[in-house]
């Protein structure tokens, strides 16, 4: 019996890791869509706060904005597109955000946060588009960057970077 009770701990324990990681809350939309991107943080660097979060957009995300969080500090890197896209009043734009930072703040390890922003979706449906994260702590940080290679799965990697799935438009 004893033996048992420790499997049923361990297995408690290893998905309860498992589902630890920085994800998106909804992990499918819309191809060509606006998205409400809204990242979870479930917990800090082993037990240590979090003080900053850095998330990369994937090309094709355009239109970005993130949302101010009281107590943060908010910074955005612009860069050039590789190709324009449509701006939010229908011009053509060539620049936009490629990186979100929020800092300043503090996220203790035992309370879990979200981080918010919108973004216009590229329009191929089909496309796994994976929002590299960086999460600095008082002590470490963790690099949420892996994406699988061809014939893996990101259940396989100690570090996936949240990913989105675009499907098609409704018929």
């Amino acid at each position: 019996m004893k033996g048992l009770v420790t499997l049923s701990s361990a297995l408690v324990l290893v998905s309860s890791m498992a589902s630890a990681h920085i994800t998106l809350e909804a992990g499918e939309a819309v191809a060509g869509s606006t998205y409400k991107a809204v990242l979870r943080v479930p917990h800090g660097c082993a037990g240590s706060p979090t003080v900053k979060l850095r998330v990369r957009m994937p090309e094709g995300v355009s239109n970005v904005k993130p949302q101010p969080k009281p107590g943060w500090d908010l910074t955005v890197t612009k860069g050039k597109l590789i190709e324009p896209a449509t701006g939010e009043h229908g011009g053509q734009v060539s620049e936009g955000v490629r990186e979100i930072m929020w800092s300043g703040g503090s996220l203790p390890d035992d309370f879990y946060d979200e981080f918010v922003f919108i973004a216009g979706l590229p329009t191929t449906p089909g496309v796994t588009l994976y929002f590299p994260v960086v999460q600095d702590c008082e002590n470490g940080s963790v690099r949420w960057i892996e994406v699988p290679a061809a014939g893996q799965s990101a259940h396989d990697l100690k570090e996936p970077a949240p990913r989105l799935h675009l499907n098609p438009k409704p018929q």
